[in-house]
């Protein structure tokens, strides 16, 4: 029996993506154990988001060599695909396989492991493809799980790398999508986060006529692929809690939202991209929005939700990003009141427009101001939590904690507040009660 140790950096669609190949190699008869063992196989899925992620993924490549030099070693995902002639030529690695073939990775192994040949397998993804079909029936766990339905970009942000990864935006079929979620409702699972490399572009690929996000509209438009497939979601029984992955503000208009907030599976947690809030940053990032854009976004959710859970992402120390244009962005955090945010400093990616822009700051100014945001976003998350004490909410129970001599069973809310209640229940099971204050930082407690 082979031995194969996986090993995943990166995004959520890169830990759906790897535990669709983990399942393969189960299926296959191979033995999955822990990275740190020796192993017949060691399996990376890359990440190349930023120059120290391709480091990151060299890194854990050469480590599966060092642990066993006779292993089989496959550098799989982003940094592949980008970096295809790196890989190639790094003797700590035996296979590469793209963003397009991570569901073949038994038959390439089996494959090289019969010629002894090298082997890539890489597709080029700047042209057309087809959505790679691929999905899971089982995880570790038994609460929540990401279910990816489309990949690829077309937004050609100036600091991203992404659209070379991943190619160009496909759709998975509504009907593999629902099939997948009804297995996976069967299997015991309660929760669904719809998830994509660009959702908010899903379906676009499969109208009649070829056509991408940034031509559909310029301004809001209404994705109704991207809402037929979650009210289809919605239909099927034993899923109780469906939650979304990032989504671009262009997609939430009025129309968008009275169709979301009539189905009460939704979870009122919006992750909007931000990157900036100043309108002079968003347009050398390549952003297709203004920060007025995106504040009639968020009031348009808070129109349709009770206290819904905003959150975003963060860029700071952009190229040229001035003081005064941190200052703007740094207001706009503060006015928008979002309840989590991260903070990202601006690392160089190379391939990239902001890479070879001039105006790159220093690591000590970017520190600073990531200082500042994370004291913002602290305050911001505390005053969003406060107000939900002395309201009745419910947890999806997902784990046990002991605190202060005590066991508690943990979970999130609909809003993704995570909080505990006092012994050991059974998980993966709704548990509703009153919010009575803190358990700790970063856990509140609920009485039921």
């Amino acid at each position: 029996m082979k031995t194969v140790a996986f090993h995943n950096l990166g995004c959520k669609v890169n830990a759906y993506e790897i535990e669709m190949m983990q399942q393969n190699a189960l299926k296959a008869g191979w033995q999955i154990v822990d990275f740190s063992q020796k192993a017949d196989i060691y399996v990376i899925n890359t990440c190349s988001v930023t120059n120290i992620a391709d480091r990151k993924s060299r890194q854990m490549l050469h480590k599966a060599k060092k642990q066993n030099e006779n292993a089989v070693v496959v550098a799989v995902g982003c940094y592949a695909q980008t970096d295809t002639k790196g890989a190639q030529a790094d003797e700590a690695v035996d296979i590469v396989i793209g963003n397009n073939h991570k569901s073949e990775l038994v038959s390439i192994v089996e494959d090289y492991i019969s010629s002894k040949g090298k082997s890539i397998v890489v597709e080029d993804l700047s042209k057309p493809v087809e959505y790679e079909d691929c999905g899971i029936d089982a995880s570790i766990l038994r609460t929540r799980v990401d279910v990816k339905i489309q990949d690829g970009c077309d937004q050609f942000c100036t600091y991203c790398i992404i659209p070379y990864a991943r190619g160009r935006i496909r759709s998975r079929r509504p009907e593999q999508i629902t099939e997948e979620i009804m297995g996976l409702a069967k299997a015991g699972y309660k929760e669904v986060v719809i998830t994509g490399i660009h959702l908010s572009s899903y379906g676009l690929d499969l109208l009649n006529e070829p056509t991408s996000y940034n031509a559909v509209a310029k301004e809001a438009f209404t994705n109704e692929a991207l809402i037929d497939v979650i009210e289809r979601v919605a239909k099927i029984e034993g899923i109780e809690r469906i939650r979304l992955g990032s989504l671009e503000p262009r997609v939430i208009t009025k129309e968008f939202l009275e169709r979301i907030a009539a189905i009460q599976k939704i979870c009122p947690h919006f992750h909007l991209s931000l990157q900036s809030g100043c309108d002079e940053t968003l347009v050398r990032m390549n952003r297709r929005y203004t920060c007025d854009d995106y504040a009639k976004a968020v009031l348009l959710i808070r129109q349709y939700f009770e206290h819904p859970a905003i959150t975003t992402d963060i860029i700071v120390g952009f190229p040229m990003e001035s003081e005064e244009e941190f200052e703007k962005s740094k207001s706009f955090v503060e006015s928008i009141g979002f309840y989590e945010t991260h903070i990202f400093k601006f690392s160089r990616r190379k391939g990239t427009v902001a890479d070879r822009m001039q105006g790159q700051l220093t690591e000590a100014v970017k520190a600073k101001r990531s200082d500042v945001l994370e004291q913002i976003c602290a305050e911001n998350k505390k005053a969003f939590e406060s107000k939900l004490i002395g309201k009745e909410e419910e947890i999806l129970t997902e784990d046990h904690i002991v605190y202060e001599g005590e066991t508690y069973t943990t979970g999130h809310t609909k809003n993704y507040v995570k909080m505990a209640v006092l012994g050991e229940l059974g998980l993966n099971e709704i548990v509703k009660g009153q919010v009575c204050g803190f358990l700790q930082n970063d856990t509140m407690l609920l009485k039921i």
